[in-house]
């Protein structure tokens, strides 16, 4: 079918009615803009909007002539086109109506049932000339006609060629697509960095002057977005990359230089990295469910505009609260509710490795456990609070999530550990140009243990920022980060506490060279890299090229 007159239609009742009253009435040209509720984007549009055949047709209601408008239950006067409809019927007598008395000027139409509508209005015109109904049809309204068929003759003829272009490369399209169901996109990033500073004491490793290599990485995806109800969405995503870890004793030996996607193993392998399925339930709620790669963020509210890593910020832990946003996580479900257009509700529970094997489970296993409540007074401010719980086993535990001290994100050496996590967030869009906003996060770990008695351990991590959208051009986004990576500020009496504060100081200037293409610079510095005053600075600079097609 015809997707672009398929959407045209679904107006033209109103539009038929409103372009006839404005042959007889130039006046009448500026209705009220009627603002459209938004939907998440999803790949396939809704079947339910495919055009009826020509069998349906006939099993269609008919239409019966109206003589006045009074006789539509479902027109009031209060409505923008009323005027037009009541000028249709009393002037020229050609406006029809469902037996069941009503007009159902928001439904959507056929295009036979627009033809029939304007041909009826044609006939009725024509007839009322030929019958010399001068009281009805007025000369002025005949030379305006006349005026309007002869100015955009050229413009018409245009536009009707314009529309068989479009309807023949619609239909080439359709042909040729991928599937009917599924839509194909990818990603490609090239990512060239370098780090200057010595290289931090940490990990029975002490300073050393900067062992850190200039690299070029890549990272390609191929998304695979399919919709059978289009309400739904089944999300595949394979992907391959060769990206490296900054963190390890030969380049930086600190967590804090992580680049914001160094989120995979680096081997060049082509593998399932993402898979979930999403659907609603009822008009104000949705499920996910997904077997591999399903990240907190996924079944969460992140208000930060830097959060993508192809296009947002450079810096691993720039990009969101990595306490209440990252593992461990992988397969599970989860829920959103939304009570009104200012209060909405999250909860999920993800497990780290599925599987039937010791140590693992969907219940046995480390696992994530989320609860968040989003509030959005209005269009320009939201804040989030949520609550995490967050279980590890043996040997796997990372509260921080590669992020912060070496201590925070494993204070109890491989033990297993629970944490707790809250996490504020807060966006303030002040204009078109410019949005403020940051978030704050505090974790209590302790040990699942008997054999240790320790205290729990606190650890705090906070950011603000400053973004500037379409800043120089309309794409474009220039950025400024100031926060503290995750620190240890309590625990065990003080024993584990990181002894100085660490400050990351990011600023990110993306270049929308088009709608495929953009280019981003970015630099960041971490000061007392792994919270210790004896390491100097250490800086990170990127260039990140992002395909998308």
């Amino acid at each position: 079918m015809n997707i672009i007159s398929n959407k045209l239609v679904k107006y033209a009742p109103s539009i038929l009615s409103t372009t006839l009253l404005l042959m007889a009435n130039p006046a009448q040209a500026n209705p009220p803009i009627q603002i459209a509720q938004t939907f998440r984007p999803l790949p396939m549009d809704d079947p339910s909007l495919e055009m009826p055949s020509v069998s349906k047709l006939e099993t269609e209601e008919t239409m019966d002539q109206v003589m006045s408008v009074s006789q539509l239950s479902d027109v009031q006067p209060t409505d923008w086109a009323f005027q037009a409809l009541q000028s249709l019927v009393e002037r020229y007598g050609c406006i029809a109506g469902y037996p069941d008395g009503t007009y159902k000027g928001n439904r959507a139409m056929t295009r036979f049932e627009f033809a029939a509508g304007l041909n009826a209005c044609l006939d009725r015109i024509t007839e009322l000339i030929a019958a010399g109904t001068s009281n009805l049809v007025a000369r002025e309204d005949l030379a305006i006609l006349q005026r309007l068929q002869e100015e955009f003759t050229a413009e018409l003829g245009a536009l009707r060629g314009r529309v068989d272009s479009l309807e023949a490369r619609t239909a080439e399209l359709e042909n040729s697509q991928f599937s009917a169901t599924t839509k194909l996109t990818g990603e490609v990033l090239f990512w060239l960095s370098d780090t200057f500073g010595d290289r931090a004491a940490a990990r029975g490793e002490s300073s050393s002057n900067d062992k850190t290599q200039t690299v070029f990485s890549y990272r390609t995806r191929l998304q695979f977005e399919s919709s059978f109800t289009g309400r739904d969405l089944l999300f595949t995503r394979l992907q391959a990359n060769n990206l490296s870890d900054l963190s390890v004793s030969f380049s930086t030996n600190t967590l804090m230089t992580r680049p914001g996607i160094d989120e995979a193993d680096g081997n060049n392998d082509v593998k399932l990295d993402l898979m979930f399925y999403q659907f609603p339930i009822g008009d104000r709620a949705q499920a996910l469910i997904g077997p591999i790669g399903v990240e907190l963020e996924d079944v969460s509210t992140v208000l930060s505009p830097f959060a993508d890593e192809g296009n947002g910020t450079i810096s691993r832990f720039g990009r969101r609260n990595p306490t209440s946003f990252r593992g461990p996580t992988n397969a599970g479900v989860g829920f959103n509710y939304a009570f009104n257009d200012m209060f909405q509700i999250n909860i999920a529970y993800l497990a780290e490795d599925p599987r039937p094997a010791e140590g693992s489970g969907v219940f046995n296993g480390a696992y994530s456990a989320l609860g968040q409540l989003v509030i959005e007074p209005s269009d320009s401010l939201a804040f989030t609070l949520g609550y995490v719980r967050k279980y590890w086993v043996k040997n796997g535990v990372d509260i921080t999530n590669g992020t912060g001290s070496f201590t925070a994100q494993d204070p109890f050496n491989g033990l297993p550990t629970t944490a707790d996590n809250v996490g504020l967030q807060a966006n303030w869009r002040v204009n078109e140009k410019f949005e403020l906003g940051g978030w704050f996060g505090s974790s209590w770990a302790r040990p699942e243990t008997s054999s240790v008695d320790q205290d729990d351990v606190t650890i705090i991590n906070g950011m603000f920022y400053l973004a500037f959208p379409d800043l120089f051009r309309e794409g474009n986004l220039g950025g400024l980060m100031v926060g503290v990576p995750p620190i240890i500020v309590d625990g065990n009496n003080d024993v584990l506490e990181d002894n100085d504060t660490s400050i990351h100081i990011e600023a990110i200037y993306r270049f929308q060279v088009n709608d495929n293409i953009s280019l981003t610079p970015g630099l960041f510095v971490i000061t007392n890299p792994n919270h210790d005053d004896v390491n100097d600075a250490i800086w990170i600079g990127t260039l990140r090229t992002q395909f998308v097609f």
